[in-house]
């Protein structure tokens, strides 16, 4: 791994390679992992551009339990600290960046609810 690359936790639409390469301009490598102490909650989409690029109605967004026994499966993805800009454009205000833990023990960014 680069000095510079790092991190992002997807469990969600940053996993599809189309949605990967309307954002990032590329296919990202990742490997799966787990997020605990989070659980899915749903957020509508209602704006049109978003629904076209991703097929859906709806977004996955993350709520903090504090329940180590709950698990969010998905994967870790190897970024750059330039791919953090587009990545929070991406996401709509719904959404923070956070540093979290995952189960490997990698440290990554995620976005969960705001």
């Amino acid at each position: 791994m680069a000095q510079d690359d790092i991190w992002l936790f997807s469990y969600g639409t940053l996993q599809q390679r189309e949605v990967q390469l309307a954002v990032f301009g590329r296919e990202l490598e990742g490997c799966a992992d787990v997020l605990t102490s989070y659980r899915l909650a749903k957020l509508e989409i209602t704006d049109p551009v978003v629904i076209a690029t991703i097929g859906l109605t709806f977004h996955w967004i993350l709520d903090e339990t504090g329940d180590a026994a709950d698990r969010i499966p998905g994967q870790a993805l190897r970024i750059t600290p330039a791919d953090l800009a587009p990545a929070d454009a991406y996401e709509a205000e719904d959404y923070k960046r956070v540093l979290v833990t995952l189960e490997s023990g990698r440290v990554a960014f995620v976005y969960v609810r705001a």
